[in-house]
């Protein structure tokens, strides 16, 4: 089992979450709630590996997770 680091950004005015996995590039879905984008995320990163096996293309594994900071303009 492949571990992956999402990413879920809030969304704002509206509710819910816009969840990223930057390990598989193009890998993005919505959830109207945490739990529910997580839900998502994990049906999506099936589903893009999925497409990649069927492309004969190499699976990406995650080797370092993201790191997030925050700067000041």
């Amino acid at each position: 089992m492949a571990k992956y680091t999402v990413i879920l950004e809030p969304n704002y005015p509206e509710k819910g979450y816009t969840v990223r996995v930057p390990a598989l590039p193009g890998c993005i879905t919505y959830g109207r709630t945490r739990e529910e984008a997580l839900s998502r995320v994990k049906e999506a990163i099936t589903g893009f590996i999925e497409g990649l096996e069927k492309a004969g293309e190499p699976i990406p594994e995650e080797v370092t997770p993201v790191e997030m900071d925050t700067v000041s303009v």
